[in-house]
């Protein structure tokens, strides 16, 4: 770990570094070591989505990994100890210095932490621990809810974000099966418009790979780098040329159709995305790619997707179809459902979320247009309109060790009416006899079969899953 007394990019020479870890949690944790009963010596919480969101009621978990390699090896040293100390003076609160000073001379500044949980890609019900974690050493009881902050935080995200991606990939698959009878292309079926609407780079990036489980299909960049540094994927996804409304008005109104008959001439083969509602886009799509370029389009070696970008998708979608298959025609699938010639498709990428992509395929089969016709494109909708309480994530103490023993540590909040009712004692997960997942005290699952396994303990990683294994966990082939 490099450690920049500067800070990442400071405009100021009084900068404070950015990855020092003491600043890495909420204010007022800083005073929590002296909150704990007199004795304490360990504390055990656990992560869990609470509730369903909407339809959605499994959870896959991804992305501790990315998470554990940053907490992996030597994470706090003296000078961010005596940076942190005037620093946080100022903003209120004399920190635990003798705990950290503690961490730095016994383990020279790797965290004596135990982090067990279910392998990546599980699909579980909401109300099932993901990780759990202890302190390994008594003097370090206080370190568990400390991490709370960053540990939630990297969880909760790509959680949400892999959850809503697979269920909006079933949701497509579902349908295609439905109206074309075999569910293949579905994984470019949705694809990830994201990167510009994230918060950041690696927003972007936790959560392109996150969709990325279960989707191939992406225009976030960040997302394969995040799934190449951290899951060791070569390749985990493929994008096409694609105009946007910059290129396609470059000449004017009057110049548009010289534009698109220049990209089809440029791109004779493979697959290509057009936008075409810059000016008028049922005169694109009757008059330029059902008229003039016809030809153009029926020659090339590949597929042309027309991409209409606004209006209501729910009327504007099939209407581009129908208007398509007036043009160049279409057959029936063996389900009796219309589909375009496989020279050209639509995708649909303005006013997408989860909700509108159902509406839009329901519209579609009540038309009968077939599912195959269609690929959409989510951005905000995929990487941003999540966030922690989509799914009621939280960490949560279920067990304190003092008195030589373990005590329950829970919540039950009178005006929550149970809606925010915690576990107690410490918790495990697992497989029933039917496969399901099960929360259980930890004492309580039978040898070998707990679900939580090891894959962090006193600053060493001790699982790695690449990201075949995690996609081959969330989407078995049978």
């Amino acid at each position: 770990m490099t450690y920049d007394p500067k800070g990442a990019n400071a405009l100021f020479p009084n900068a404070v570094a950015v990855d020092n870890i003491l600043f890495d949690t909420d204010s007022y944790k800083l005073s929590h070591f002296s909150q704990y009963p007199e004795g304490t010596q360990f504390v055990s919480s656990y992560v869990e989505p609470r509730r369903a969101w909407g339809q959605i009621d499994k959870v896959m978990f991804f992305g501790l990994q990315i998470e554990l390699a940053k907490l992996a090896g030597r994470v706090i040293t003296q000078a961010m100890l005596d940076e942190a100390v005037p620093f946080l003076k100022a903003h209120g609160f004399d920190i635990f210095i003798d705990g950290w000073q503690y961490i730095i001379d016994t383990y020279d500044g790797r965290l004596p932490i135990l982090i067990e949980a279910l392998p990546e890609g599980t699909l579980a019900p909401v109300s099932i621990p993901q990780i759990r974690i202890e302190n390994t050493d008594p003097n370090c009881y206080w370190l568990v809810s400390y991490l709370e902050t960053r540990l939630l935080r990297a969880i909760w995200y790509p959680s949400s974000v892999a959850s809503l991606s697979y269920f909006v990939m079933n949701s497509i698959r579902d349908r295609l099966e439905l109206t074309d009878g075999d569910p293949a292309g579905a994984e470019f079926k949705l694809h990830d418009f994201g990167a510009r609407g994230a918060t950041c780079f690696d927003a972007a990036g936790i959560g392109g790979a996150a969709h990325l489980v279960s989707s191939l299909g992406t225009d976030t960049i960040a997302g394969l780098v995040y799934a190449r540094n951290f899951y060791g994927a070569d390749m985990a996804g493929f994008s096409i040329p694609a105009s946007e409304h910059s290129t396609m008005t470059a000449a004017g109104e009057d110049g548009e159709l010289d534009q698109m008959r220049r990209f089809l001439r440029q791109n004779p083969e493979g697959i290509i995305a057009c936008v075409s509602d810059s000016y008028d886009l049922m005169r694109a799509v009757k008059d330029y790619w059902g008229g003039a370029l016809k030809d153009d389009v029926l020659a090339r070696d590949g597929v042309l997707v027309v991409r209409p970008d606004s209006g209501d998708p729910l009327e504007i979608v099939p209407d581009v179809i129908e208007a398509l298959m007036a043009n160049f025609g279409y057959s029936l699938t063996k389900q009796g459902y219309r589909i375009l010639p496989e020279k050209v498709r639509v995708i649909q990428g303005d006013g997408v979320n989860k909700d509108s992509i159902l509406e839009i395929m329901d519209v579609m089969i009540d038309r009968g247009l077939a599912i195959g016709n269609i690929a959409f494109g989510m951005g905000g909708g995929l990487l941003q309109k999540v966030d922690r309480d989509s799914f009621g994530y939280a960490m949560k103490a279920s067990a304190i060790f003092y008195d030589d023993k373990w005590h329950d540590v829970f919540k039950d909040p009178i005006t929550a009416k149970g809606s925010k009712t915690s576990k107690k004692g410490k918790q495990g997960v697992m497989r029933s006899d039917s496969g399901a997942f099960v929360a259980r005290r930890a004492a309580n699952i039978p040898k070998g079969a707990e679900a939580l396994e090891c894959v962090f303990l006193n600053g060493e990683i001790k699982k790695v899953q690449t990201f075949d294994q995690i996609r081959a966990t969330a989407c078995p082939v049978a």
